[in-house]
């Protein structure tokens, strides 16, 4: 066998915390050479963050990169294990995201992003050039204060590999796993061996076990060795990267990281037998012509230097496959937005969350995930990571003799809810909001607000002559981490919350009936937030859906949606709902342009500062989309019609027709004034 020991990480890396993000990346490669291996793999853009975002314009973000990978390359944490790090390099003025290769404080290959991300969340295409010139490598040469060190003035740069003296290695950055055609195609044809792939993945809701089966079809493919690393935690804006990183072996996933850790660190360990790839290469006949016949061939940078350990002992051997671990929805609302909202308090400086708790779904949702987030800190501090205990004394205040106790005792110093009734409020309401502040353990409070809310009407009136209206609600806020969850993901949550995190309550809650509670509750009417809004949530959701995730305009909706609804609504009871959310959508869209930043969690989301990039100022008649509906709907009535007078009659309306005169014979008619007029 030809054994290889090797490491990819997990990474809780912070946008622009290089101090911080260099520590991080030490740990790890101190871990993984503590367990033996010799190829350690770390998430992309690792040393400066991957969120920078505009800070990549700036050169000293470029600057303070090398600088990190300088006192990494000086340390010696290098000698003896290659390591395979992010940062964003210039070359010939362009700017590239690329993966360094490091050995023995040297650098062995600079290789480029060749295909970038730049939809959706992402956006390299403003910040990174892709490298257009696949299969070349062209000379780098390094800043000072690389060169300083150990006196290595140049480096390939460029779309290649390394070939070590017995196995060859090879990077696929992030989105390049996700494009038609890869790049881990060519280089198993030019028989590569290990494929390494640092990336920047953030968390979406059913999205890993996409993620783990391109791993899985690739390798199945062109077999070889996959290396994942992933950030994970909230590097400083609306995105938690969920980490989950896994070595692949021909198809088998043979380790699989935590999707969700408080760890700031996390090194997953694997030994590898290469032979098995050379056997399974050789047992496809179209794999062997290919690469075969495969013209011209990928450049390589030679190393000296031995990846494998050659053993016949029978207490040495490779990883065993495990079984993939995937979460259902509701456990990754449970656990993503509570690691998101850990990270956000302990780097913002805060010491806990204020939230007006109504009782409704939305409200309690958070602080249901409130509840984990002091659940999921327990639990880590009772595995004894001491970083985790650290936050947590400082955040909850605690004294030098105290420690956090439970969940409950921890939520109750840094969550803090209050039920804000008014006349409009129900008893309902306000004893489900207590009932879940005793289950979470949140400080709970209970106050009136019809006096605050008269004189802010008064104020209003007469400083301004007008009226406030109601209109940002829980927009308000500093965050919101439900913002991207669709209301149907939120109260399959709700329902799985009250089984799984010990709060019953939330049942009543999910079963309750959405209300803002505005207007007064009397015998004959209680508000309702759907017949407010003259749809369902289920509706709202489709129409959002569609609007989003399937690029629907108000014609194609209506035609997606006549055919999906129907025998539920006519094409011109379908035209009216259709109409209704876009004039509503429309007249809103301004306020998402001042939307609390959300925690992304399905394409679903209407985010219009990174996610959904349409414009705020619509004509809200769309008068050409909605004529064209009105059209549409004309030609089916018609069609209908004519159809219908086709149709032979039943029993039932024949005797109905004739029964009022409708079914008299034409010849019958006779000379009659009536027959004749019409």
């Amino acid at each position: 066998m030809r054994l290889v020991k090797v490491a990819t990480c997990n990474l809780n890396q912070w946008a622009m915390d290089f101090t911080g993000n260099l520590a991080r990346i030490r740990s790890s490669i101190e871990k993984a050479r503590e367990a033996g291996a010799v190829l350690r793999v770390g998430p992309e853009l690792e040393i400066c963050g991957y969120g920078c975002e505009d800070h990549f314009l700036e050169l000293d973000t470029c600057t303070h990169s090398w600088e990190c990978l300088g006192e990494i390359l000086k340390s010696g944490l290098t000698d003896g294990i290659v390591c395979d790090i992010g940062l964003p390099v210039v070359q010939g003025g362009v700017r590239y995201n690329c993966r360094a290769f490091c050995l023995d404080g040297q650098l062995l290959l600079i290789r480029p992003k060749v295909n970038l991300a730049n939809d959706g969340n992402y956006r390299e295409l403003r910040w990174f050039s892709a490298w257009k010139n696949p299969g070349q490598l062209v000379t780098y040469h390094l800043p000072e204060i690389i060169s300083a060190i150990h006196g290595q003035k140049t480096v390939k740069f460029g779309d290649g590999y390394l070939q070590f003296d017995d196995t060859s290695v090879a990077s696929e950055t992030c989105e390049e796993l996700f494009t038609p055609i890869s790049p881990h195609i060519n280089l198993a044809l030019n028989g590569v061996e290990i494929i390494a792939n640092g990336s920047g993945s953030h968390h979406q809701l059913r999205k890993l076990n996409t993620r783990l089966e391109l791993m899985q079809h690739a390798t199945s493919k062109v077999g070889g060795v996959y290396l994942y690393a992933n950030q994970q935690g909230c590097d400083g804006g609306r995105l938690y990267y969920d980490g989950c990183a896994s070595v692949v072996v021909n198809g088998d996933v043979v380790a699989q990281g935590s999707q969700f850790s408080l760890q700031d660190v996390e090194v997953l360990i694997a030994s590898v037998d290469l032979d098995t790839v050379v056997s399974y290469r050789g047992a496809g006949s179209s794999l062997r012509e290919q690469a075969s016949a495969l013209l011209p061939k990928l450049p390589y940078v030679k190393v000296d230097f031995k990846l494998s350990k050659s053993s016949n002992m029978l207490s040495e051997f490779a990883t065993l496959p495990v079984e993939v671990r995937y979460h259902n929805p509701p456990e990754e609302i449970a656990l993503g937005p509570a690691c998101w909202l850990w990270d956000y308090l302990r780097r913002s400086g805060a010491t806990g969350y204020l939230l007006p708790l109504s009782g409704g779904a939305d409200s309690s949702s958070v602080a249901a995930i409130v509840g984990s987030m002091c659940q999921l800190v327990i639990k880590a501090i009772q595995e004894g990571n001491q970083q985790v205990l650290s936050d947590a004394l400082r955040i909850g205040q605690y004294k030098d003799d105290e420690m956090p106790e439970s969940a409950q005792e921890f939520a109750g110093r840094l969550l803090h809810t209050m039920y804000m009734g008014s006349e409009n409020s129900s008893d309902e309401t306000r004893k489900r909001a207590e009932q879940l502040a005793r289950e979470v353990g949140s400080s709970h409070l209970n106050i009136k607000i019809d006096l605050v809310v008269s004189a802010l009407l008064t104020l209003f009136s007469t400083v301004t002559g007008c009226m406030p209206r109601y209109k940002y609600d829980c927009s308000s806020a500093d965050i919101n981490p439900i913002g991207g969850i669709s209301k149907q993901d939120l109260r399959s949550f709700l329902r799985w919350g009250a089984n799984n995190l010990g709060y019953p309550s939330l049942l009543l809650v999910e079963t309750a009936v959405p209300t803002a509670e505005l207007e007064p509750i009397t015998a004959d009417y209680t508000q309702s937030d759907e017949a407010d809004m003259g749809m369902t949530y289920e509706e709202l959701g489709m129409y959002g859906r569609l609007r989003k995730v399937f690029e629907c305009g108000p014609v194609s909706m209506f035609k997606h949606l006549c055919h999906r609804w129907q025998g539920r609504h006519t094409p011109a009871e379908v035209a009216v709902k259709v109409k209704d959310f876009f004039r509503f959508y429309s007249m809103n869209r301004h306020k998402m342009t001042t939307l609390t930043p959300s925690y992304h969690a399905e394409n679903y989301s209407p985010e219009d500062n990174r996610f959904d990039l349409r414009q705020f100022l619509y004509n809200t008649r769309w008068p050409w989309q909605f004529k064209k509906i009105d059209e549409l709907v004309e030609i089916n009535d018609e069609v209908t019609s004519a159809d219908q007078s086709k149709r032979e009659p039943t029993e039932a309306e024949a005797a109905g027709r004739m029964a009022t005169g409708l079914g008299v014979p034409a010849a019958a008619a006779g000379n009659s004034s009536v027959g004749q007029g019409t």
